[in-house]
């Protein structure tokens, strides 16, 4: 018999009747999960008439949640932190919202919105969150973790060096994830319910005793213990099925246990990492698949279908992590982006919308808006015409949809992508992020004008003599300016990734994501996520100085504080190539720094130019510009113009958005626009299709 009849045979008899009436294919022989999908999965080209509202029992389960828990939330921050139990896949005993949560069931703790401590991550952060909630640090737990075991924030700053610190504590360098979970790592959940926990673990085991006759390397050494955490943590993932009396170790065998099963192993993520984003990843369709042959088979009803999805976005919207009042206040509140992709394009050119792409959306009418799960469209002008009007008018109704560019997803990462966070795609299963917040631009052209010196403190945060600052008393030069922007640059980007790079080895060592990665391949892609804060107004004041007259206001020991500006000059945003190209090359600038630098693990540099909240934080610990831009306001968020500064309309935007080059950000670009739904029409009919023709044209100028 030969290795796949094997592997074929064995994983047949682990499917046995849960696989029943299922397309055969090489999904059978090896965990794959996409052929799976794109074998069995039937796309949906009607509109929305099929969907059911919510159930009585959905209802009295979100009314109990909201009066009981939510409620108190909202009225104190946070309902309840266990300070007593340090954070694990099986660390607490089963929870429940009410005695109706029984369609998916499944806490982070043993009490609904109760947050666990997380201190792998780093004692400090858990300690101050711990107080600021009104409680007190166990003792016990503190001495462990700031005594007998070292923390992944520890590490890091054992290995910080001086000038990485002096560019964290002046904010040059932003939102580090060097006290938290780093996120941005998307588990393939859906493994678990396709094959079952048992094959998982064969298949961990195998791939690590795959290496065993090789020599000694730090990589055999690394891949092997690795390998044994991620085993040892689909173990914990059994468990935590038994404490809610699943059988986690078979494949799903009905639609619900799909849903149940697929919850569970993220469920077991999100119990164990605290990361800055913990997306779900793609799973209507793998989903409808299951959904699908249950309600052929007569076992299930549309509204009983509904009901298992609505059960499962409730236990979505409550999943909280305990993390400070300055954490929350950098991203506007208390997000964790359980960002959940869906539609877009197979490569055969089958659109992958499901029924369950409905099903999704149909959510935020039955259990009303929601910023959780985040979720994301990849939209494409010839996604089905049903479908994009249902979308359009969800976000009319609700403004809780994300839209991302499916062709450009699509052509750089497959068709099964998702996106971590915001806009960070990545193939489901196969790679990861090493996530690692954003540079200040901006804050870096000031520091060029100063010779290093901060503009706000007047610190030398440079080494003394390192770089000159701008001298006299006329007007600035565009390419002297240039040149001094560039060499801060080196600078900047030199120290950033540096500290990047120390982060995410400081994280493996210490808080290593194991039963995340237990749910990827065992060779995967890794990625360095790099990003830019800022861009508009670096674009904006280049230009200033380049088209009007900008002299530079100094204080009395010489430090440039403000600008005088006179004259009109060009502002990114309203597709006036002097300006945009300007915004062009900072991103192609700072991407080719990037790339020229070693990357841990040889991870491969990518950047966003993203930020959706942080912006406010950014802007506040950095000066005025020569754009108009007043020290200590917001920046505008991720690649928008500056705020104010787009004064032909939202298509100009985006065609001046649309010539950054993707290459450039394969991490991703953000453009956010506000549109009331009045400004689209008068009539509902109208609005809806002047949305589809707004993201229909946007997106045709995206893939351009």
């Amino acid at each position: 018999m030969t290795s796949a009849t094997t592997d074929r045979a064995r994983t047949e008899a682990a499917g046995g009747d849960a696989w029943a009436g299922f397309a055969a294919g090489p999904w059978q022989d090896a965990i794959d999960v996409r052929d799976f999908l794109l074998r069995n999965y039937t796309p949906y080209e009607g509109d929305a008439s099929f969907l059911a509202g919510p159930t009585e029992k959905t209802v009295r389960v979100w009314d109990h949640l909201e009066r009981t828990y939510l409620a108190e939330e909202r009225r104190r921050r946070v309902y309840d932190v266990d300070t007593t139990t340090p954070a694990d896949i099986d660390a607490f005993g089963a929870g429940y919202i009410s005695e109706d949560d029984d369609v998916i069931v499944g806490l982070q703790t043993d009490v609904p919105l109760k947050r666990a401590m997380m201190p792998a991550g780093g004692w400090r952060m858990v300690e101050t969150a711990i107080r600021e909630a009104g409680k007190e640090p166990d003792a016990r737990i503190r001495e462990i973790f700031t005594k007998h075991r070292k923390t992944h924030n520890d590490g890091v700053f054992d290995i910080y060096t001086p000038r990485i610190r002096a560019a964290r504590s002046s904010h040059i360098i932003t939102g580090l994830p060097d006290a938290y979970g780093r996120g941005r790592i998307i588990g393939d959940y859906r493994r678990l319910a396709l094959y079952g926990a048992d094959a998982l673990l064969a298949e961990k085991e195998a791939a690590k005793d795959a290496v065993v006759d090789q020599g000694f390397s730090e990589h055999w050494a690394r891949y092997r213990e690795e390998h044994s955490e991620q085993i040892k943590a689909l173990r914990k993932l059994v468990r935590l099925g038994e404490i809610y009396g699943l059988d986690l170790r078979r494949p799903a065998a009905t639609a619900q246990e799909a849903v149940q099963w697929t919850y569970m192993a993220y469920l077991a993520s999100v119990k164990s990492q605290d990361g800055a984003a913990m997306s779900i990843g793609r799973l209507s369709g793998f989903l409808d698949v299951y959904l699908e042959r249950d309600l052929a088979a007569g076992v299930l009803t549309e509204s009983a279908a509904q009901e298992i999805i609505d059960a499962l976005v409730i236990k979505l919207r409550i999943v909280r992590f305990l993390r400070t009042v300055d954490y929350d206040q950098i991203f506007s509140g208390d997000p964790y982006w359980a960002t959940w992709s869906d539609a877009g394009f197979a490569e055969d050119g089958r659109p992958l919308v499901t029924k369950t792409s409905f099903r999704l959306l149909q959510t935020l009418r039955n259990l009303g808006p929601a910023p959780e799960p985040n979720i994301t469209v990849f939209w494409d002008p010839s996604l089905p015409s049903g479908y994009k009007e249902f979308c359009s008018a969800i976000s009319i109704e609700t403004s809780s949809i994300q839209y991302e560019s499916d062709a450009q997803i699509r052509e750089r990462w497959g068709d099964d992508a998702a996106i971590a966070c915001c806009v960070s795609p990545m193939r489901v299963g196969k790679q990861m992020q090493f996530f690692g917040a954003r540079v200040n631009a901006g804050k870096a052209l000031l520091y060029a004008l100063n010779g290093g010196r901060d503009e706000v403190t007047g610190k030398q945060v440079t080494e003394p003599g390192l770089h000159t600052p701008i001298t006299g008393e006329g007007p600035l030069d565009f390419d002297e300016v240039w040149q001094r922007y560039e060499e801060m640059l080196d600078w900047v980007v030199g120290t950033y990734v540096e500290a990047l790079n120390i982060i995410h080895y400081s994280h493996d060592r210490y808080a290593y994501e194991a039963i995340e990665m237990a749910l990827h391949d065992s060779e995967i892609v890794r990625t360095m996520g790099c990003g830019i804060a800022g861009l508009s107004i670096v674009a904006d004041s280049l230009s200033a100085i380049r088209y009007a007259t900008v002299t530079p206001v100094r204080d009395e020991t010489g430090l440039i504080v403000d600008y005088l500006t006179e004259g009109d000059f060009p502002r990114y945003g309203n597709d006036d190539d002097r300006a945009d190209d300007i915004a062009a090359t900072i991103v192609h600038t700072v991407m080719q720094k990037i790339a020229q630098i070693p990357m841990y693990r040889d991870a491969i540099p990518t950047q966003s130019v993203l930020t959706i909240t942080s912006n406010v934080v950014y802007g506040k610990a950095t000066g005025s510009f020569p754009s108009g831009h007043r020290a200590g306001t917001p920046f505008s968020p991720g690649a928008n113009p500056a705020n104010g500064a787009d004064t032909h309309g939202m298509v100009a935007s985006m065609l001046s958005v649309g010539k950054l080059d993707y290459h450039d950000a394969l991490d991703g670009i953000s453009l956010t626009n506000t549109i009331t739904p009045q400004g689209l029409g008068r009539t509902k009919d109208e609005q809806v299709t002047n949305l589809v023709g707004i993201l229909d044209a946007g997106f045709l100028i995206d893939d351009e």
